[in-house]
């Protein structure tokens, strides 16, 4: 088992070294369905999904006849929601939700001008907030995971790719609410999302 990691391992370093590595830059628009599950107590209702953004650069080298495209991406992502912690005052709040993307896409090129893609997308979350000052100290954990897939085209040195992100872990998240008994509140979100992006290679 060891031979064939350490043969692997050559192989793979044989074949980066001698690829053209390209580098490039992206941007573009989310569509998530951040959802609210495992809430423990009843204090939100009515989500809603709002449209969201991201930037960031990629790499890309061709590896044993596919290709492998790891990103740097920072995105940004929003939801709306109704707030029922206190019953006899509801209010609509915004969950704004900021996290650091790492894709590692493999893909292969199909037509000659499109490719279709698959890989996983390590996230580290770096903030999420509720916009309603009635939710405090809110908690999340840092670290989840996503599956990626789609399709793009290359027209010169213009990209255009359409990608569906769903989550594989979920992100634990614990706010205090001083409307309830137990003071506090945990919730799980999973981030699914369509994203449109276009890129630029230099």
């Amino acid at each position: 088992m060891k031979k064939s990691l350490f043969v692997l391992a050559v192989l793979l370093c044989s074949q980066l070294s001698s690829a053209q590595i390209q580098f490039g830059v992206k941007g573009g628009i989310n569509y998530n369905s951040n959802s609210f599950t495992n809430v423990t107590d009843d204090v939100f209702s009515g989500a809603k999904s709002k449209t969201g953004y991201h930037v960031g650069m990629w790499a890309k080298a061709k590896l044993l006849g596919i290709y492998i495209r790891p990103e740097l991406v920072y995105t940004q992502l929003k939801n709306d929601v109704v707030y029922t912690g206190n019953l006899s005052l509801q209010k609509s709040t915004a969950y704004t939700f900021k996290k650091i993307d790492v894709p590692v896409l493999f893909g292969k090129k199909v037509l000659g001008f499109a490719n279709v893609f698959i890989g996983p997308s390590f996230q580290y979350v770096l903030s999420s907030k509720f916009s309603l000052s009635d939710i405090t100290n809110v908690q999340i954990a840092d670290f989840s995971m996503g599956l990626q897939f789609g399709a793009g085209v290359d027209i010169g040195r213009l990209g255009v790719d359409v990608r569906w992100e769903r989550s594989l872990s979920g992100i634990e998240t614990t706010f205090l609410d001083s409307t309830i008994t137990s003071g506090s509140v945990n919730f799980d979100t999973r981030v699914n999302q369509i994203i449109v992006g276009v890129s630029y290679r230099l």
